[in-house]
């Protein structure tokens, strides 16, 4: 039941083959292990997924596919997890991280306009790099264990799930059985 919800809504494995940023992957995309729906091998996907997601870094989907290598989890779950970071979430995602980071390595807050130039990369991200990083690289393993976690308990519910019907389902067939032996 939880391979199929996932199936659903995960591209097929040639779509991910043909991405223009996995090439540089080459034939190791071909391995079918990395398309595999198990419960181990989502779960993974979700930590990775999520973990790259708060990496405040270009590029995370190509870092996504290389861990998902590595760590040999479903390749195209991890990528798609990475968009959990997007446009639209984004300044949210590391003004939280930053928060968190500055309160960890307890650091006054800076004022920083932010604005996208190489101006600004080069002379104020240097000031924000280090709270930016620690609070990001937290979040990533708190919320990618999160969903580990929670992807494990889903699975183990759903395959619990799923024998209870069957135990429902062949008790219900022995009933309507011997119903039908005890009326001839």
């Amino acid at each position: 039941m939880a391979r199929k919800l996932i199936r659903r809504f995960l591209p097929h494995p040639a779509a991910v083959k043909d991405q223009r940023a996995l090439r540089f992957l080459g034939d190791l995309l071909h391995d079918p292990n990395l398309f595999h729906l198990n419960r181990h091998s989502v779960s993974l996907a979700f930590f990775v997924g999520i973990f790259v997601a708060f990496l405040p870094m270009p590029f995370q989907m190509p870092v996504a596919a290389v861990i998902a290598l590595w760590v040999r989890c479903n390749l195209p779950l991890a990528v798609a997890l990475v968009w959990i970071s997007n446009p639209l979430t984004m300044p949210v995602m590391f003004f939280a991280t930053y928060q968190l980071g500055r309160w960890l390595l307890q650091t006054p807050p800076m004022n920083v306009s932010l604005e996208f130039s190489w101006h600004w990369l080069t002379n104020e991200f240097a000031l924000i790099w280090k709270p930016l990083l620690a609070g990001s690289i937290l979040s990533g393993l708190f919320f990618g264990g999160l969903g580990y976690i929670t992807m494990q308990l889903f699975w183990r519910w759903q395959v619990a799930k799923s024998w209870q019907l069957r135990k429902l389902r062949r008790r219900q067939r022995r009933e309507q059985n011997s119903d039908k032996g005890s009326h001839s």
